[in-house]
């Protein structure tokens, strides 16, 4: 796409990356208007990571040329980024917890051996800039304290104070309410319309049509279209990421649950610094039915799950399972997995896969006991192999290779790994967290359809979830916690609107 006027305030041509026989960027030429926001959508493993990474400095082209308002720049590390006017807001934001906000602005701009000096003019711009934007927030707070959606805030903040120009929010809105995601729309209009350029990498289509002026489509390391967005349609996006037609909505057929299979009672439970994060939490789930946990993340939901997996001790309340009470005392996974619970964890990484094993290897990780894979005592490991051939043909895994480390997969294709382990020992009951967290839109569908078939085959399914869409399309019923507490239930047919005030403690 080329840019018309002024020079394009990014200008990445023949950006071409390899790790190994992985050709993560394929001579990707990209021109981003001054003063737009510009989405950037696409499959996992398409490329877009890497080539922000490269931008950003993270790291260096094996060939290409990158050019910031016409002008050529060399950017091998991110200080060099940072220094041509680029800022970056990751995911998993990048803040000390500890810190107060003003101390984590300053962090690597500390403006001198005395620190007072820069403290203090750092005080007056992040006031001036938080009042400029609508983005105040509490300078003195220790941002452990703040709502995440108040990080995400930091982060920005912490980028335009180093002067960015150019600002790449990497999947912003994962971890905020609706009413949280509207505000930081606001806030990238008015940067936009103060000239500043915006660089928004997301898999929700919704979010890209609301907010960008242009989109460009990568699909396995190149750039397969870019266009303006108010010419294009969801559906079309969709399909040029994954070069298929995708269904967008899910197919769900009304189900009579059946009997009650997991009943939880007044359960309370403390995180590790012993504050409380369950309080007196009550639920049933029933064979056939899926009940989604909506709310923001940190109110309690992970540890529930944790709880529910025997990975966290319970502080009171009871968890029945078919009936029959689980003794606090002597629940762990190993047990649950023997009574046909399974498990998908929140956090792929550090939960649900070890990153240096083997595809092979994390496809037994909790039934490494199972006859089949050891019947001697020994790793049958042509066993094994067959097995996770399986697994990957069933969930379309790629690459399919069973030798691959974990690390060598993309995020989507990691996540397959995980639900094909779980999902194919036949579990009576499913606990799934966060199943299409950083997952692109062709895997995203192919999960879903998952889920409902294992919900029509009579499965019990507990999904948690900060994807309001995907709560409400997969759901049969909608709980809604707050600080540790379930505050509301509804239906999937609740509104928006409706469900966002429940995730934020306001009765509706």
């Amino acid at each position: 796409m080329s840019v018309s006027g002024p020079a394009a305030a990014i200008d990445l041509k023949g950006i071409d990356k390899r790790f190994g026989a992985v050709h993560a960027n394929k001579a990707v030429s990209l021109a981003i208007a001054p003063g737009t926001i510009h989405g950037i959508v696409g499959e996992n493993g398409a490329g877009k990571s890497t080539l922000m990474s490269i931008l950003y400095g993270f790291y260096q082209a094996d060939a290409g040329e990158i050019f910031i308002n016409g002008a050529p720049r060399k950017i091998v590390r991110p200080s060099d980024a940072i220094a041509a006017g680029i800022g970056m807001v990751h995911q998993h934001f990048m803040l000390v917890e500890p810190f107060t906000v003003l101390e984590n602005v300053v962090l690597g701009a500390e403006g001198g051996a005395r620190l007072i000096g820069g403290l203090t003019k750092a005080r007056t711009e992040l006031q001036r800039l938080g009042d400029a934007y609508n983005m105040s927030v509490p300078l003195d707070t220790p941002v452990s304290e703040l709502a995440v959606g108040v990080q995400q805030r930091v982060e920005i903040l912490k980028a335009l104070y180093r002067g960015a120009d150019v600002l790449i929010l990497d999947e912003p809105t994962g971890v905020l309410t609706p009413s949280e995601a509207d505000h930081l729309f606001r806030v990238l209009d008015q940067l936009r319309h103060q000239g500043k350029t915006v660089i928004f990498i997301t898999h929700k289509l919704r979010e890209i049509m609301a907010i960008t002026d242009n989109v460009s489509v990568m699909r396995r390391g190149e750039i397969v279209g870019t266009v303006a967005t108010k010419t294009t349609t969801p559906q079309a996006l969709a399909e040029l990421m994954v070069g298929r037609t995708v269904r967008l909505k899910v197919d769900k057929a009304a189900r009579a649950p059946g009997p009650v299979v997991l009943d939880v009672r007044e359960l309370s439970a403390t995180d590790n610094r012993g504050t409380t994060r369950l309080r007196d939490v009550s639920f049933t789930i029933r064979e056939g039915e899926i009940v989604g946990i909506a709310g923001v993340a940190g109110n309690g939901q992970s540890e529930l799950l944790e709880v529910l997996a025997g990975i966290r001790r319970r502080a009171s309340g009871e968890i029945l399972l078919h009936g029959q009470p689980l003794d606090p005392a002597h629940t762990d996974p190993a047990k649950l997995r023997e009574a046909r619970c399974a498990h998908v964890p929140e956090d792929r990484h550090r939960m649900g896969l070890v990153m240096s094993f083997s595809a092979c290897e994390n496809t037994i990780l909790g039934y490494q006991d199972d006859p089949r894979f050891t019947p001697h005592g020994l790793l049958n490991r042509t066993a094994i192999a067959a097995d996770t051939s399986g697994k990957m043909i069933a969930f379309d895994v790629r690459p399919g290779n069973p030798q691959l480390r974990a690390s060598l997969f993309s995020g989507g294709n990691q996540q397959k790994l995980v639900l094909a382990r779980e999902f194919e020992r036949d579990p009576t009951l499913l606990i799934v967290g966060q199943p299409t967290r950083g997952v692109d839109i062709g895997a995203i569908e192919f999960i879903h359809k998952r889920l409902i078939a294992m919900r029509d085959a009579g499965k019990a399914v507990l999904l948690v979830s900060v994807e309001l869409d995907e709560i409400r399309a997969l759901a049969d019923r909608v709980l809604v916690m707050f600080d540790g507490r379930i505050v509301g239930e509804r239906g999937p047919d609740a509104s928006e609107q409706d469900l966002g005030l429940l995730m934020a403690g306001i009765a509706s």
